[in-house]
């Protein structure tokens, strides 16, 4: 049986830094044996860091490293913009949120771990929406 190739959304990286121990490392298990992320998700991961977490850079820099260790990193272009138009209108998703389902698309992934989409739901017959702090 094939494993699945899993796109992680910007929120699942956040929690490798909540306070809540039980989604830390609920987080950190998801991402263990490596994954796929989007430029995208590092520059959201960035921005909430600094914003809300108030994180100084250089923190911010160390944890994106690391994260670059472990996760595979896809670059945005104008083929995930287009895709990303597509999925936002054929499924009703923000402009953001449907850039990150197409840059997993097109890396062939077929789990997305997102604590802000639906649980459950299939993309294109190809990707498949999955909460991993269900139940949390």
């Amino acid at each position: 049986m094939k494993e699945d190739k899993a796109f992680l959304d910007t929120n699942v990286l956040l929690y490798l830094l909540s306070a809540n121990e039980t989604k830390a490392v609920l987080a950190e298990n998801t991402i263990v044996d490596g994954c796929t992320v989007s430029v995208q998700v590092l520059n959201e991961f960035a921005s909430v860091s600094r914003r809300k977490l108030k994180m100084p850079f250089v923190e911010i820099q160390e944890i994106l490293s690391q994260i670059r260790i472990i996760c595979s990193v896809e670059p945005i272009t104008v083929t995930v913009h287009d895709r990303g138009l597509q999925v936002a209108a054929l499924y009703g998703l923000s402009i953001y949120d449907a850039m990150i389902v197409a840059a997993a698309l097109l890396t062939d992934c077929t789990v997305l771990y997102s604590e802000d989409l639906q649980d459950g739901q299939l993309i294109d017959g190809q990707l498949m929406i999955r909460n991993p702090f269900v139940g949390c």
